[in-house]
């Protein structure tokens, strides 16, 4: 599963907080996590095997444990397993092959994982949880966070830079639910009323992702108009451009067409007079 913010093929554009923390928080995880991989290259294992692996445990994550409610386990192995990015990156890296496939299979595979955790909310509030609202609110979550990420993917695929992050992009999408769930999970082993984290959490992220996909639909709709006027602009220059001299070339038509008829004024002057 690939990590939120990057993939092995394609370097993320992050805002300056999260570049710091994206910065430190992989250095740290590099020094403690490359002697595993370098384990696993020796075992001849592929860098793809793990992403595979790893979205694997996430799915099971959600899907054994949160339509049962136990969101605290289910936090507990999705999160071992979300570390399997950091892996196979670091693999990669080792074995010297980042490349536009790992990067897609990244991309898609994290696409998959979201749906998962997104889609064990929605069965649980669809069953035992019993609240068709919060059902909603996750499945509004799961399909606007897959929205959010074809918009930007379409845009750069038309050529269009997309130059916003937005206000809640997948790895606070993340990161806001699966703690407010760890935590939600908490109230089964006798923690009182922090049960209410994960509806605050799901509300948050719907709204978020909301103000994103908007922010992102305007911000293609401005570029795209940015672009097309830069393109009429680019086309009209050239023809700006022999514009004066194609009037050069009129003007000196003129001077020659008065040139010869002042000649044939004169030769039939000089005719008459003879």
């Amino acid at each position: 599963m690939g990590q939120p913010g990057a993939s092995r093929g394609r370097p993320a554009t992050p805002t300056v907080g999260k570049a710091m923390l994206n910065k430190y928080a992989r250095a740290f995880f590099t020094r403690v996590l490359t002697p595993f991989a370098a384990f696993l290259i020796r075992r001849g294992v592929s860098p793809d095997a793990v992403t595979l692996i790893g979205t694997a445990g996430v799915i099971a994550g959600a899907l054994v444990f949160y339509p049962r409610g136990e969101f605290f386990w289910g936090t507990v192995v999705i999160t071992l397993f979300v570390f399997s990015d950091l892996v196979d990156g670091n693999m990669a890296r080792q074995l010297g092959r980042s490349s536009r496939w790992g990067a897609f299979l990244d991309s898609t595979l994290d696409r998959v994982a979201d749906s998962a955790i997104f889609g064990g909310f929605a069965l649980w509030y669809a069953g035992g949880g019993n609240d068709n609202i919060l059902c909603a609110v996750s499945i509004f979550c799961l399909a606007s966070g897959q929205v959010v990420s074809y918009t930007k993917a379409r845009g750069e695929s038309i050529g269009l830079p997309v130059a916003v992050n937005g206000l809640v992009e997948r790895a606070e999408r993340l990161v806001v639910s699966l703690v407010a769930a760890g935590f939600a999970g908490l109230h089964k082993f006798g923690v009182p009323g922090i049960q209410y984290l994960l509806p605050v959490a799901l509300w948050i992220v719907a709204v978020g992702s909301l103000v994103t996909l908007i922010q992102r639909v305007v911000t293609v709709r401005r570029e795209s108009a940015e672009a097309e006027a830069a393109a009429a602009a680019q086309e009209n220059a050239p023809a700006q451009e022999n514009a004066p001299a194609q009037e050069n070339a009129q003007a000196q038509e003129n001077a020659q067409a008065q040139e010869n008829s002042s000649q044939e004024n004169a030769s039939q002057g000089s005719e008459a007079a003879k």
